[in-house]
């Protein structure tokens, strides 16, 4: 039987308290991982039910990721409490969409520090603790890395430069350290329910959207996180300095106007 045992593994995962974070850290512990969750809101019902659920052990941090010191401290905490780091999986992040005209400094550095920058202060500081186990990074970037339309600056950047971060992380921390990307595509979040509901029939606009990808559907949490866990097991431990973008083949699809 072909099995995904991360049972005495401990793994990171930031912005856990919701959306694809939230699918990651189910699918993490259903693999018997050690969950350490952190996002910028208190802990969410759903992430201890995960816990309860899947009898896993774990704990949770409320951690700005833009910050180092909050980071600091979350790492602290979990190598205090667990004395490992295995898995560092970061996916906190937020769009940032103003348009390249209308984009201030303000929305520009706000931008580059989430989705960005905080993606390499957290890796960093964990190195020293994925070096002791051989450990790995998957660094959750975004379909927009690939593929944007017009808006979405400067999320898009960010999440470009994200792939470059990805290679470097792998070329220089390995082979103590393996690096990967992810990068989903639309995935059915509560944030993308949200954006569904600004439009006059957010049903007819679903449909329209899921009519974009060829698969017949939008993405799930659990698939995202399904990826991760795949990643960080030994049957990836080829795969280093690449990003893979799970986006239901719309990118292989030409898009029409009208």
């Amino acid at each position: 039987m072909f099995t995904i045992d991360l049972s005495g593994k401990v793994v990171l995962i930031s912005g856990a308290g919701a959306g694809i974070g939230l699918g990651i850290a189910r699918q993490m512990a259903l693999a018997g991982a050690t969950v350490c969750g952190a996002d910028l809101h208190p802990a969410p019902g759903a992430f201890a039910a995960v816990l309860q659920i899947t009898g896993t052990t774990g704990c949770y941090t409320c951690c700005d990721v833009t910050s180092t010191a909050d980071l600091q401290r979350w790492i602290d905490t979990v190598a205090e409490q667990f004395g490992r780091i295995d898995i560092l999986v970061s996916n906190a992040g937020a769009n940032v969409f103003t348009g390249a005209a209308e984009s201030s400094e303000e929305d520009w550095q706000r931008n580059i520090d989430l989705n960005l920058k905080a993606h390499w202060q957290l890796a960093r500081l964990c190195k020293p603790w994925l070096e002791q186990q051989q450990g790995v990074i998957i660094l959750v970037t975004s379909n927009h890395a690939f593929q944007s339309i017009p808006g979405c600056f400067p999320y898009d950047v960010a999440k470009t430069a994200l792939t470059g971060l990805v290679r470097s992380l792998a070329v220089e921390w390995a082979p103590q350290v393996r690096t990967v990307g992810i990068a989903p595509g639309f995935i059915d979040t509560p944030g993308n329910q949200q954006w569904f509901d600004g439009f006059a029939d957010p049903a007819q606009e679903r449909q329209r959207t899921i009519g974009l990808h060829p698969v017949g559907k939008i993405g799930t949490t659990e698939e995202i996180g399904g990826w991760c866990v795949f990643l960080s097991s030994p049957y990836a431990g080829f795969a280093a300095g690449v990003t893979y973008l799970v986006d239901g083949g719309r990118s292989a699809l030409m898009q029409t106007r009208g």
